[in-house]
C-alpha cells in the first residue's frame, strides 16, 4: 500500500480549510422576493466581508415544506409570517436567537414579545401590515367596504374577482370576519360554516381562482379581475411606482375586519451560518437600516427609532394603518396538534372538489 506523501496531505488540508473559510463567508437568506433592498444587502456585504445569497418563495407554505424537507441545514435567516413562527417553532426547525442579536430596545413594545413567540425567543420582527382589498374604482365606484364585495354574490353577479393564493386559514378567516365571527375565529363550527361559503364562491362563474397580493393588484390594473385581496404595503408602492393604470386601484381594510400580519426573521435549528445569521439580524434592527428597508418594500416598520426616518407616505394610512383601522385587525391564530390539522384537512377538501 502507497501513503500519501506529506507535502500532499498539507496541500489538502490548505485545500479543506479555504473550502471552510469560502463556505463561513456566505450567508444565506430565504425571503419573499422583492422584500430587501440591494443596497442593504451591499452594505452588509462590505461591512462583514461576506457574501449574502438569497432565494425566494412564494408562499409560508411553501417555506415550511421547504425546510421540512432539508431546507434547515440550507439557510441562515428565513422571513416567516406571525403564525407560521409557531408552526416552525412546533415543528422544532427553529433555534433560540439568544442573547447575541442586539438592537430589541429599537422596537415598539407591542412588538417585543408578539402573542406567537411571548418571549421573543425565536424571532424578531422585520416588516409589518395589513391585508384588505383591491377593487377598480372606475368600474365599482360604490363598491362597500365589506368583505360582501368576495363573498356576497348578489353584490358582485359578474364583475371577475380572485382570493389570494396560499394558506387556507387565511381565506377561512376573511369569511369567519364577514359571517360575523371575526378575522381571528377558532370555533370549528365555524371554519366547516366558512368552508361551505369558501366552496360556493369558487363555484361562482366570476371567479377566477387564487392569485397572489401583487398579481392581485396587477390584475385589478389591467382589468382582468375588478376585486381581489392584497396587501397594504405593495398596493403602496404599485400607486407610487406602477404608472397611470394603477390610479384607478382603490384599497380597503372590510368594516368586518381583517388581517394584521407581521413578517419576522428566524434561524433555522441546523443553520449553516448561525453567529453570522445572529450579526445580520442585529444589523436589519438599526434603525437606519430599518428605515431603508421600509422605504424600499412600501411596508411600515416596527422600529420605532426607525419610523421618522420614513417617508412621508409610509407614515400615513394606507401603509401605517390608523386607530381605527388597527381595531378592526387581528392575527391569525397560532394553531397546533389536531386544531391545525383539522383546519389544513378541511382546506384541502375545499380545493378538491
Amino acid at each position: 500500500m502507497q501513503f500519501p506523501s506529506v507535502r500532499w496531505l498539507l496541500a489538502a488540508a490548505l485545500l479543506a480549510g479555504s473550502a471552510m473559510a469560502q463556505a463561513a463567508d456566505r450567508l444565506y437568506l430565504f425571503n419573499w422576493a422583492d422584500y430587501m433592498p440591494p443596497g442593504v444587502i451591499h452594505d452588509f456585504e462590505q461591512q462583514y466581508d461576506v457574501n449574502v445569497v438569497q432565494s425566494y418563495y412564494n408562499s409560508n407554505a411553501e417555506m415550511l415544506a421547504k425546510l421540512r424537507a432539508g431546507g434547515d441545514r440550507q439557510y441562515d435567516v428565513v422571513f416567516p409570517t406571525d403564525y407560521f413562527v409557531a408552526r416552525l417553532v412546533q415543528a422544532d426547525l427553529l433555534q433560540p436567537l439568544g442573547k447575541k442579536v442586539t438592537g430589541r430596545d429599537h422596537l415598539f413594545p407591542e412588538f417585543r414579545a408578539p402573542s406567537y413567540d411571548p418571549e421573543g425567543r425565536y424571532s424578531v420582527p422585520y416588516q409589518w401590515g395589513d391585508t384588505g382589498i383591491v377593487y377598480n374604482t372606475e368600474t365599482l365606484p360604490n363598491l362597500p367596504h365589506s368583505w360582501d364585495a368576495l363573498y356576497d354574490p348578489e353584490l358582485n353577479a359578474e364583475q371577475p374577482f380572485a382570493l389570494l393564493k396560499g394558506d387556507g386559514q387565511f381565506t377561512l378567516g376573511t369569511i369567519c370576519a364577514w359571517q360575523g365571527h371575526g378575522f381571528d375565529c377558532h370555533d370549528r363550527k365555524q371554519w366547516v360554516a366558512a368552508a361551505k361559503a369558501a366552496r360556493s364562491t369558487m363555484n361562482r362563474p366570476n371567479f377566477s381562482g387564487f392569485v397572489n397580493g401583487l398579481a392581485a393588484i396587477d390584475q385589478v390594473a389591467r382589468g382582468v379581475i375588478q376585486v381581489g385581496i392584497a396587501y397594504n404595503g405593495d398596493y403602496v408602492n404599485k400607486r407610487a411606482t406602477g404608472g397611470e393604470a394603477y390610479r384607478k386601484v382603490g384599497f380597503f381594510v372590510p368594516e368586518e375586519g381583517s388581517q394584521r400580519w407581521v413578517d419576522s426573521m428566524v434561524i433555522p435549528k441546523h443553520a449553516p451560518h448561525p453567529e453570522l445569521a445572529r450579526q445580520f439580524i442585529s444589523y436589519m434592527l438599526r434603525p437606519e437600516v430599518a428605515a431603508r428597508i421600509s422605504n424600499f418594500t412600501g411596508y411600515t416598520t416596527p422600529n420605532r427609532d426607525a419610523l421618522p426616518r420614513l417617508e412621508p407616505r409610509l407614515r400615513q394610512p394606507p401603509a401605517l394603518p390608523d386607530e381605527k383601522t388597527r381595531q378592526r385587525l387581528s392575527v391569525t391564530p397560532a394553531l397546533s396538534g389536531e386544531d391545525l390539522q383539522f383546519i389544513q384537512q378541511l382546506w384541502t377538501e375545499v380545493r378538491s372538489r
